[in-house]
């Protein structure tokens, strides 16, 4: 959220007056290039070529769970201690520490769900200069070099990867300063400064400039201004540990296509950041963000996948500090002819990526995720981080937000549009403004001063409400949540060891240190019915603000030196205090409901691990095309980051969209898995039916759609849930092969089933569509015209298109008899579109329990039904025979797409008895529909076609 007028204090009318004046851009100078970032300008000085660190081979220790060696810096004699794993299911752990360091460094807590069970190791060869590592029955190999160190990883005689093969691996020991009261000479260990290089103090960042050529030596030796205090604007950024940055490279023969590192406004595919600044992972609150730039966002997930037409793997970084990461390729600027000519004369490099992370604290600790599919890899990293939760049914509904609505009555005639105009809605939104003064877990008494009853009323219509309840407290002290806060020492701690205060929506506040267990149970204790004034069990939360923002801190966020638990810096783990804020909110749901219903929990920042505990979206965006255009790959870089429940605001945060616009808008945010419509407070209001007749009947019918398809979009969240897979997923990880799908970022895939593409070009007439899978068959959702592939199809459009195909061979449930909201269509019929493959087969799965507990785990209260199509029958059996759960839901329709023409069609329930189903046949476009078979969904059934 941005900026609003209203009585604040001067420091945020200030602030608000700004971010409303500047609306058309980001204001750049307000947040940090990497030349003005102290440690990524002195990783990025060490330029590739010859490695300072050696690898002591003879100090191998081989245990039954880690191999560990030691590295030495030859220039400064810092020893550094490094730790091998080879994990199950092919993955491979790099940790690197210091050997002896003077404190404890910071390690990421919290993020993985366990320990990896890990395989054992073995020393299959050594030589003078190096030694082999088998890593498990996989067939991976582990080349060590000794000088200067590198790694090879290698599958059979491919080489999957190198590590430090361009001598990038960049480690600021821990040490004292030199210009303290306590001067002392530096140890053996250490070293003194570079030949030929004077010692110099520290000081602010501006005060100098590196040296020429620097190397890792001279940059730590030398101590550069910036080293132990550093300036951005008005802010200085004390280092009492000095520097302590980290960084590593690696390359990945084979490869041209990179994707991940969540969160940019960019292309999915990743580009080079040769020539320009890295890319950025620093939670940030970022006002109007700018497109196609590697500017940090509102979360980060140091997650970057590769992908080549025989492999994928990934590369995960823990680490939750400020990280730059920067891309090369050997074939950048290589246009597609070129690339041909090379392959063709027999000549050209193989294709490379070089990836270089570099990160301001903590250690190296790295996960290498070797697939090799696109659908192990996720796997892997599901099992690292967890795996989407699985949200409850209503949240795939339709939301409805805007800052603000207004009072209690404003509620009801928002509530009653939808009825009056029989668009479908599951969830209203309150923002900031309904809260007393901005202080959160309260009403405003005026303009809410009956919330129950107000939630009462919804909850009879079968809504919800969600409520923003942001991590900033407003400092007063007839507050009950700040005096809490305060009087249990729960707050985020300044360097000199008072509560950390900043600037945001109430003026003066306070941070609660949610890196506190303690600090987090007392969060979730306030969730409670008895604690949360006015609350019941439809309202839900909105976790906005939390990089956390703070409007007078460096970058509009905290300082850098302020103090968390356990002593550690907030430079340490400032990408953790999102994931913490919505792990605490999802608790506290969780706990008010004795531990039986899902939470529902929307969060603006987030780290790895965050798609644990709820949804996210794309944050301030702009009711302009663009924006429309980049909201697709952004999520689909999401989804590839274990963040499959994500949307952007509908209609877009910022301005006003013109009525094509939004209806494009609604058409697309229908066809990704978080769907809500959210605006400014001075935008005009734009709920759906204010548009006019013909626009609300074209943004009725795009809703109507998402509601229909709820039972595929649930069931493939239960997939997602169970195995990792994105939900919003890019074409080539369904078609790994396929080279053309590898930069496609405007058509995508949910689930297996459908393909989508839809229309962000203004005034549009017709898209060109990739419709990938030499020997597969393609079915237009709208018209059922049946497409063959590989081939790009062009589909004329009109403003009531929406482009979606569901692939041949697949089953996709639905519910038409569309209502209300989603609990309203409770057991209701189904009907099941069986898409023929050109062998006549289909298959495909249904989820359904109850949509709202946990009982789907705790006790098996759950169906999940396979449907398979083959021989000319359909049948319907158990997935998972696990399972029971009692449903009136039967079955109303089959509709087969790729039919032909039946003598007859025969129903044969689970007792054995046979009976005739009418049916109708469209010779045209080969369709068969099924009236009626009168089944329940539950049982086991066969319907012939003889």
């Amino acid at each position: 959220m941005a900026a609003a007028p209203g009585r604040r204090r001067p420091a945020v009318l200030l602030w608000a007056a700004v971010c409303l004046a500047t609306a058309l851009a980001v204001d750049r100078s307000n947040f940090k290039t990497c030349e003005q970032s102290g440690f990524c300008r002195r990783q990025r000085g060490l330029q590739p070529g010859h490695s300072p660190y050696r690898a002591l081979l003879e100090s191998l220790q081989l245990g039954p769970d880690a191999a560990r060696l030691q590295l030495v810096n030859e220039v400064t004699k810092v020893p550094l201690l490094l730790e091998l794993w080879g994990l199950q299911g092919n993955v491979t752990r790099i940790r690197i520490k210091e050997l002896n360091p003077l404190r404890p460094r910071f390690e990421v807590p919290d993020v993985l769900v366990a320990e990896p069970p890990v395989e054992r190791l073995a020393v299959t060869g050594r030589d003078e200069g190096s030694l082999e590592l088998s890593l498990g029955p996989a067939g991976h190999r582990l080349l060590v070099t000794e000088k200067p160190f590198r790694m090879d990883l290698l599958q059979g005689r491919e080489l999957l990867c190198s590590v430090n093969a361009r001598g990038l691996l960049f480690f600021e020991h821990l040490r004292q300063r030199r210009d303290s009261d306590t001067p002392r000479e530096p140890t053996a260990e250490e070293g003194g400064a570079a030949e030929g290089q004077e010692e110099t103090t520290g000081g602010t960042e501006d005060a100098g400039t590196q040296s020429e050529k620097p190397t890792e030596a001279t940059a730590e030796a030398a101590e550069e201004p910036g080293s132990w205090e550093e300036t951005f604007k008005t802010h200085t950024d004390t280092k009492p540990n000095g520097p302590t940055s980290v960084g590593l490279d690696f390359s990945l023969p084979g490869f041209e296509h990179v994707y991940g590192i969540p969160e940019h406004a960019d292309s999915l595919r990743l580009r080079t950041t040769e020539g320009g600044d890295p890319y950025r992972l620093y939670n940030l609150d970022v006002f109007q963000y700018e497109l196609y730039n590697p500017m940090a966002l509102y979360g980060s997930v140091p997650l970057l996948l590769a992908h080549s037409a025989r492999r994928t793997l990934g590369i995960f970084w823990l680490n939750a500090a400020e990280t730059w990461v920067d891309i090369s390729s050997n074939t950048a600027g290589k246009t597609l002819f070129g690339k041909l000519l090379d392959y063709m004369q027999g000549g050209g490099e193989t294709p490379q990526t070089d990836v270089r992370w570099m990160s301001e604290s903590g250690i190296v600790d790295v996960f290498l995720l070797l697939g090799p599919t696109p659908a192990a890899v996720a796997g892997q990293y599901a099992a690292l981080t967890g795996t989407q939760a699985l949200p409850p049914l209503f949240a795939l509904g339709y939301h409805q937000s805007r800052w603000n609505y207004n009072d209690e009555e404003d509620v009801a005639a928002v509530e009653r549009g939808f009825e009056e105009h029989a668009v479908p809605c599951d969830v209203l939104w309150l923002d900031i403004e309904h809260a007393d003064g901005k202080r959160y877990f309260t009403w405003d008494p005026s303009k809410f001063p009956r919330p129950r009853d107000m939630l009462q009323r919804l909850a009879a219509k079968k809504r919800k409400m969600v409520s923003i309840v942001d991590p900033h407290i407003k400092v007063d002290s007839g507050y009950r949540v700040h005096n809490e806060l305060r009087s249990r020492g729960f707050y985020v701690k300044t360097k000199d060891g008072s509560d950390y205060e900043g600037w945001c929506w109430p003026g003066s506040a306070a941070y609660p240190d949610f890196t506190n267990p303690e600090m987090r149970a007392w969060w979730a204790s306030m969730f409670a019915y008895d604690q949360y004034e006015g609350s019941t069990e439809n309202l839900f939360t909105w976790n906005d603000m939390n990089e956390p923002s703070v409007f007078s801190g460096p970058e509009v966020t905290m300082h850098k030196d302020a103090v968390h638990h356990g002593g550690w810096e907030h430079r340490d783990l400032h990408n953790l205090y999102g994931l913490y804020v919505q792990m605490a909110t999802a608790e506290g749901q969780i706990q008010r409901s004795g531990g039986q219903h899902r939470p529902f929990v929307l969060s603006r920042a987030f780290f790895a691990g965050s798609q644990r505990y709820g949804a996210v979206w794309t944050g301030d965006n702009a009711a302009e095309w663009e924006h429309l255009k980049i909201s697709i790959p952004m999520c689909l870089s999401f989804g590839l980051a274990g963040l499959s429940f994500c949307g952007s605001d509908v209609g877009g945060f910022f301005k006003n969209p013109e009525a094509e616009l939004l209806v494009r808008w609604y058409q697309a945010g229908a066809f990704q898995p978080f769907f809500r419509a959210h605006a400014h407070l001075d935008t005009a209001r734009r709920e759906p039916w204010l548009f006019g007749e013909e626009n609300v009947a074209l943004i009725r019918a795009a809703i109507r759609q998402r509601y229909a398809l709820l039972p595929f979009w649930y069931t493939a969240f239960y997939r997602s849930h169970r195995h990792g897979l994105p939900v919003m997923r890019p074409l080539w990880m369904e078609y790994p092969e396929d080279a053309t799908t590898f930069a496609i970022d405007d058509q995508y895939m949910i689930d297996r089933a459908l393909l989508v593409h839809p229309v962000t070009e203004q005034g549009a007439r017709g898209v060109q569509v990739y419709l990938p899978g030499k020997g597969e068959v393609w079915y237009d959702v709208a018209s059922l015209q049946k497409h063959h592939a590989p081939q790009t199809l062009y589909v004329p459009v009109t403003m009531s298109s929406v482009p979606v195909f569901q692939r041949g061979g697949t089953v996709v449930p639905r519910q038409e008899r569309v209502r209300r909201s989603t609990e309203c269509m409770r057991g209701d019929p189904f009907t099941l579109y069986v898409a023929l493959s050109p062998q006549g087969t289909a298959e495909g799965d249904l989820f359904l329990d109850d949509g709202q507990s946990f009982d789907y785990e705790t006790k098996a209260r759950y169906l999940h039904r396979q449907f398979t199509f083959a021989g000319n029958t359909l049948t319907a059996s158990s997935a998972d025979p696990r399972g029971s759960f009692d449903t009136p839901a039967w079955l109303e329709r089959v509709v087969i797409l790729g039919a032909g023409k039946p003598a007859a069609v025969v129903l044969r329930p689970a007792d054995g008895s046979e009976t005739r189903l009418d049916f109708q046949h469209e010779a045209e476009t080969s369709v068969l529909t099924l009236r009626k078979p009168g089944v329940r969904i539950g049982d086991d059934w066969a319907i012939v076609l003889r």
